[in-house]
């Protein structure tokens, strides 16, 4: 049995239970107002409200902007597919307005998660930007005859993405796909396409894992990229779009994030737990959000999770000048014209201080007034694109460097 095999079997049989207890624990809750406030019927209703939401999804979730503030309006926002392949859409939050603001990709990573992940960065940089985001197409809803989406096929989508947007762009990439927005910048810079980036900002990216190496990088670099085809690796089920695909089950990635900070998530539900049986419903609707959306998981093509380990991980293609696109030579020097922003955060247990700020270095083609380094403290990897630390002091930062770049 696969490993994705296990997954869809566990998943069958505790399923229908979690369906149960979801739908019990809702019945309770109603009961709640009509019976004597018995303690112990509070800890029950509780614990099935939990056990019921604690289960992975395939289902992206959505970003909810119906309106957003500009200026003194309040305008309607509409998500436009500006061009969509099998593998992903670029997703454009069109505002209702008339008022000339500055384009931006927002390039999400392919790490598990659905973009939606980055509703937070969005939503700050919505109001003063005119936002598309790489939104990322779950593997096991992608056809095998859709082809192959490998490393190689990710740049190009970046740089296809950038073309249909035009010129005049600015790109802020998160965390997993800054290499891959580096190289594309870098082949676009070199070809002097039109649609290359004013600015580029590299968000806790994986420039060079080789500097203070993370858990993360330890565990790629401890067996041969082998062991994860064969370990890590599955086909999708027949019951879906994507069957028999070769994929990295997202809900297997997932489960090692929360692995590496295991204690936290156990003091998360069990807060969660004290919040639903005192009934501080402010605080237990935070907590669903959050894990709505962090239980929402995508697989990813077996060939771009392999790829990323060998070339990111592995070999350190990027920062040793060997990264070929379609055996073509990747030069970060070329960007000449693009201003860069690296950020890092003090407690990022993923991608950690000096991998991102790594890029600066390489593009030494530009001309040291163009390139900028924030590292900020306070914060782990998360909060470089969440959270008031990423809206009052990060977001400021890469404002300004779009804004001078126009």
């Amino acid at each position: 049995m696969t490993i994705y095999q296990a997954y869809q079997a566990q998943q069958d049989l505790v399923g229908p239970f979690q369906d149960f207890a979801r739908n019990a624990g809702s019945f309770l809750r109603q009961l709640h107002g009509t019976v004597p406030d018995v303690f112990q019927l509070r800890r029950v209703t509780a614990a099935l409200e939990i056990f019921g939401e604690a289960r992975t999804t395939h289902k992206r979730p959505p970003f909810g902007f119906d309106s957003v503030a500009v200026g003194n309006r309040i305008v309607a926002v509409q998500e436009e597919a500006a061009l969509t392949t099998p593998f992903g859409t670029l997703l454009h939050f069109r505002k209702d307005t008339d008022i000339p603001q500055p384009k931006v990709l927002v390039v999400a990573p392919m790490s598990g998660h659905f973009a939606t992940l980055l509703r937070g960065t969005v939503a700050v940089m919505l109001p003063e930007h005119d936002v598309y985001i790489t939104d990322w197409h779950n593997a096991r809803d992608v056809p095998a005859s859709a082809g192959r989406f490998g490393f190689d096929e990710c740049i190009e989508h970046v740089m296809r993405f950038l073309e249909a947007m035009g010129d005049d762009t600015h790109v802020v990439a998160v965390c997993q796909p800054a290499p891959i927005v580096l190289a594309a910048t870098a082949l676009m810079s070199e070809d002097n396409n039109p649609a290359t980036p004013r600015s580029l900002t590299l968000m806790a990216g994986p420039i060079d894992t080789r500097v203070n190496p993370t858990r993360v990088d330890q565990l790629a670099t401890s067996r041969p990229i082998e062991w994860f085809e064969k370990n890590l690796i599955s086909e999708v089920p027949w019951r879906y779009a994507g069957a028999g695909r070769k994929v990295y089950p997202g809900a297997v990635q997932v489960a090692a994030f929360m692995s590496m900070n295991l204690e936290r998530h156990q003091r998360a539900y069990a807060e969660q737990f004290r919040n639903l049986v005192t009934g501080d419903t402010g605080k237990a609707e935070a907590h669903r959000r959050f894990y709505d959306e962090y239980l929402a998981v995508m697989d990813l093509p077996a060939e771009f999770y392999l790829e990323t380990v060998k070339t990111i991980f592995q070999d350190h293609s990027l920062p040793e000048g060997r990264l070929t696109w379609r055996n073509r030579l990747v030069r970060p020097e070329a960007i000449r014209r693009t201003s860069l922003l690296t950020v890092e955060a003090e407690r990022d247990d993923i991608c950690s201080i000096g991998q991102t700020g790594a890029a600066l270095d390489l593009c030494r083609g530009l001309r040291p007034t163009m390139k900028r380094h924030h590292l900020q403290t306070g914060v782990g990897h998360y909060g470089v694109f969440n959270g008031h630390r990423w809206a009052n002091e990060i977001y400021p930062l890469v404002r300004e460097v779009i804004q001078t770049s126009q």
